[in-house]
């Protein structure tokens, strides 16, 4: 598939390309790029293996720019990311890609965007833009979702989805690393190393990184959430045991004395006076009444119970 940037992508045959005066964009399969990549004249040998890409990343050669996207499947993350390579020079840039991603966001970006100033510059940008258009609602749906989390451990709930939140967690961390490389990648586009892009245009690239450093930003704190519930779900767990502790402790200290009593009075002695006493029953009844209601008060004094 080959575009024009004009006022909107414009989509045009291979043959048109080589005689129009605008920037391009193309995107290739990997036996496309293979086939006709000599009619670019980047003057770059890319053999791009796609299965064996795992980064977002660009790097600067002699007269072109390279690199490649791996970009994290947002509706499920436990997915493969979606992998192809890109080469772009003061002409035009070429998407090598075997998963139609790039083209699903090209074709986005030719129903959504008209631009009054049209460049290669604006189509990178809106290209960057697509790939986290959705992302600050992903983490809007996920902070949502932890304050349920939240709420469910302060009511005492005993069903803590722990599995769940480490899901997110494991989310976030993906989305992380997805903002840090896109950061390089945003970095090694304003440096302009080649200058393929004009000075008055690097402005979109710094727009995408001040987007970027928010969203990773707000995923860094995402993730400090994820790990404070955690705390503070073990924190409820050790007060609860620490409160079935208290409970045995109480229950225990009750019954020491009780316990004495009868392993007092359960000794076979010839010679115990109490035991032809015909009120040592009532005695000892009342005598173990008051040694457990007297530490039931003691402990509720000192706020045990």
């Amino acid at each position: 598939m080959f575009f024009l940037i004009e006022e909107s992508l414009k989509e045009v045959s291979g043959e048109d390309l080589r005689h129009a005066d605008s920037s391009y964009v193309a995107i290739l399969s990997s036996e496309e790029w293979d086939r006709i990549r000599d009619s670019f004249d980047m003057g770059i040998e890319l053999e791009p293996d796609i299965s064996d890409i795992y980064t977002t990343k660009a790097e600067v050669n002699y007269d072109s720019l390279t690199g490649s996207f791996s970009i994290p499947d947002r509706n499920d993350f436990s997915k493969d990311d979606y992998k192809f390579a890109f080469a772009l020079d003061e002409k035009g840039i070429v998407f090598i890609d075997d998963s139609s991603k790039a083209l699903e966001i090209v074709r986005s970006i030719q129903g959504s965007r008209k631009w009054k100033f049209p460049s290669l510059e604006r189509f990178i940008y809106d290209f960057l833009d697509q790939i986290v258009a959705d992302d600050l609602r992903l983490m809007e749906r996920y902070e949502r979702e932890l304050d349920d989390i939240e709420k469910l451990i302060m009511d005492g709930e005993e069903d803590f989805p722990s599995g769940r939140l480490n899901e997110i967690r494991n989310d976030i961390r993906d989305l992380r690393i997805h903002y840090e490389q896109l950061v390089d990648l945003g970095q090694e586009l304003e440096e302009n190393e080649n200058n393929f892009f004009r000075q008055e245009n690097l402005r979109y690239f710094r727009l995408f990184l001040n987007r970027i450093a928010r969203l990773h930003d707000n995923s860094t704190s995402l993730r400090d959430y994820t790990m404070q519930l955690r705390d503070l779900y073990k924190a409820h767990i050790d007060i609860k045991q620490n409160r079935i502790m208290t409970v045995l402790t109480v229950v225990t200290t009750i019954f020491m004395p009780l316990t004495l009593i009868a392993g007092w009075y359960g000794m076979n002695f010839r010679f115990m006076p109490e035991l032809e006493w015909k009120w040592s029953y009532p005695v000892v009844i009342g005598a173990s009444i008051a040694i457990a209601a007297g530490s039931l008060l003691f402990y509720k004094k000192i706020k045990w119970l």
